[in-house]
């Protein structure tokens, strides 16, 4: 076989399944390494953020809200308890159920994890102008949204 012209792409590297693939792992790499910087882990921030969006809520919610499957549910709030980000508390309603809330150092982690994910956005997204990045997300929004309602997830 002879050696392909490093100029010449391969087929399947100007689709857009391709692209978009190749760029969610430099994206997870990003994220990850950059709330990894800060001790923290992706399912700490949805978790914070969630709270702060909808409130205290059971487990089960929280998992709903945030996309956090309930198998790691558990151990994200067990992490962030430790840490006295979250606190929780039997519902009143049904004492079995625990509901979870966000303390104020978990506002103040919270403020901490959105500046590094902006950090991070800027460092994936640097070689796009205001615009462009306004239309990626668009696209990308609508691609999604296409998505979920044919699956029904959200």
């Amino acid at each position: 076989m002879e050696n392909p012209s490093e100029d010449t792409p391969h087929s399947w590297e100007t689709l857009p399944s391709w692209l978009l693939t190749q760029t969610a792992h430099h994206t997870h790499r990003l994220v990850a390494d950059g709330f990894s910087s800060v001790g923290a882990r992706g399912y700490h921030y949805r978790l914070l953020a969630t709270l702060e969006a909808f409130g205290p809520a059971s487990q089960t919610a929280l998992g709903r809200g945030s996309g956090i499957h309930v198998s790691d549910m558990v151990a994200t709030v067990n992490e962030l308890a430790d840490r006295g980000l979250v606190e929780r508390a039997p519902d009143p309603s049904d004492r079995r159920r625990n509901i979870i809330s966000l303390t104020a150092a978990g506002k103040r982690r919270l403020r901490q994890l959105e500046k590094r994910l902006a950090e991070t956005q800027e460092e994936l997204l640097v070689p796009l102008s205001p615009e462009e990045r306004q239309r990626l997300t668009e696209l990308l929004s609508k691609l999604l949204d296409h998505h979920n309602r044919r699956t029904g997830a959200s």
